[in-house]
C-alpha cells in the first residue's frame, strides 16, 4: 500500500483509468463469490446478481455495486394475499420471521461475498492499478 501512495505521489494524481481498472477487478471477485454463495433453488437469484458501476463519476474514483437486476424486480417482489410486500434476495440475505414468531437466518451472501474475501479484493485492486501506473511510469521515461 506505502508503494502504490508513493507511486501516485510521483505521478502527481491517480489517473481515473487506473483506478477504474483496480476497482473493476476487485469488484469482480466480489461478483464472483455473491453468485457462488447465493443459494440456489430455481437459480433466479443467482442469475439476478450484478456488477453496476456508480452512477457519479468522482475524479480519480470510480465505484462498482454488487447488486440485484433492477430489471428483474417484477421476479423477485412478491405480494401476499394481505397486501404485505416482500423482496426474496433480502430475505435470503437477512433471513425473515414466520408466522409463528421464529426467526429463520439468512444466508449473507452478499455480505460473505465482501469479508471473506476482503483481502483478495485489496490485492486484486491494488495490483491492477500498480500495474497501470506502472506503465504510465515507464511511458513517460
Amino acid at each position: 500500500m506505502r508503494e502504490l501512495q508513493r507511486l501516485f505521489q510521483r505521478l502527481g494524481r491517480v489517473p481515473q483509468s487506473a483506478a477504474t481498472r483496480g476497482a473493476r477487478a476487485g469488484a469482480r471477485i466480489a461478483l464472483r463469490a455473491a453468485k457462488a454463495k447465493a443459494p440456489v433453488d430455481l437459480g433466479d437469484l443467482k442469475r439476478g446478481i450484478i456488477m453496476k458501476a456508480e452512477r457519479r463519476v468522482r475524479v480519480g474514483k470510480k465505484v462498482y455495486d454488487i447488486m440485484m437486476d433492477p430489471a428483474k424486480s417484477d421476479i423477485f417482489a412478491k405480494t401476499s394475499l394481505a397486501g404485505k410486500r416482500s423482496y426474496y434476495p433480502a430475505s435470503q440475505e437477512y433471513g425473515w420471521m414466520m408466522q409463528s414468531g421464529q426467526y429463520i437466518p439468512g444466508y449473507r451472501y452478499l455480505r460473505r461475498a465482501i469479508d471473506d474475501n476482503a483481502q483478495e479484493i485489496k490485492n486484486k485492486t491494488l495490483s491492477e492499478a500498480a500495474k497501470d501506473i506502472d506503465r504510465l511510469l515507464n511511458r513517460g521515461r
